[in-house]
């Protein structure tokens, strides 16, 4: 039978249905709405059009959107101050700097200096750290995402072997914790992986993010496994396609993510889950201290 696909977007739609009333309940209190202050430098058209998602999804939510559009000309210390005086803004819970940064500045340098307590991306490495150590905080977006569409369709990785192709920082390296954290068995395969065939066709569970369309063969897939393909790819016709073979995944998994409306829609949920969550987070911290 063909693999039943996972749809990422009906599911995101929920988690974003139930930001949007917890934010509502909040409004009713007297809170503050959320805010989310979003940062771009340059105008990388995917960026812009990810950006622009991205606070249409807070608009819709009840969150707070603050854009702070940056020429490409900005330096890195004046990055740097700008995401100090986000730091110290009581109105801002998350801080999302959009990524790629132009060439003269140093990512990782900017990542670090966002405080964790609204690193909403998930990507400070206190956050992955809590991560690893199996305590998480605030989860990385992407990652999260694939744990959540993982529990709607009712797949437990526990027990499980899960191998994740690409080890980024983004998302490979932090799903694999996530996958840890679930209980399951973990292969990371990367560059440098020989036999990538023999260890994707072990896999209870295959996650791909590498960016480089069908790297992985449908055929390499292992008979009843599920399949996330967390690549997104434009073909020479303009259409959208994963980093699997996705024709012949579908003929031997179980379950299988489409390219596009597969993950890509979680990550946005997850980023408001994440705003307010710090912002839930924050609330509860204030009325303790003045309880106190």
């Amino acid at each position: 039978m063909p693999a039943q696909l996972i749809d990422g977007k009906a599911i995101a739609s929920q988690i974003r249905e139930g930001v949007r009333r917890r934010v509502a309940e909040r409004n009713t209190a007297g809170l503050r709405p959320p805010g989310l202050a979003v940062v771009q430098v340059g105008e990388d058209p995917a960026s812009s059009i990810y950006v622009r998602n991205k606070r249409r999804a807070c608009a819709e939510a009840g969150i707070h959107s603050l854009a702070h559009d940056l020429p490409a000309s900005t330096t890195a210390r004046e990055l740097l101050q700008l995401i100090d005086q986000l730091n110290a803004d009581p109105a801002v819970d998350g801080i999302l700097v959009q990524l790629p940064l132009p060439q003269h500045i140093e990512a990782q340098e900017v990542i670090e200096r966002i405080t964790p307590a609204k690193d909403v991306d998930g990507f400070h490495p206190y956050t992955v750290g809590r991560l690893a150590q199996r305590i998480p905080l605030l989860r990385p977006c992407t990652p999260y995402g694939v744990i959540k569409m993982l529990a709607h369709i009712g797949i437990d990785p526990k027990g499980c072997h899960a191998v994740v192709v690409g080890a980024s920082n983004i998302v490979g390296r932090p799903l694999a914790l996530e996958f840890l954290l679930a209980g399951a068995t973990v292969t990371v395969c990367h560059k440098f992986t020989q036999d990538l065939a023999m260890h994707v066709g072990r896999a209870d569970i295959l996650a791909v993010a590498v960016g480089k369309p069908g790297i992985v063969p449908g055929e390499w897939v292992k008979p009843g496994a599920t399949v996330i393909d967390i690549g997104i790819n434009r073909a020479a016709d303009g259409s959208l396609q994963g980093d699997i073979g996705f024709t012949a995944a579908a003929e031997r998994a179980a379950w299988i993510t489409p390219v596009p409306g597969g993950v890509g829609p979680m990550t946005v949920a997850m980023l408001l889950h994440n705003t307010l969550s710090i912002a839930e987070q924050t609330a509860a911290e204030t009325a303790q201290a003045r309880a106190t």
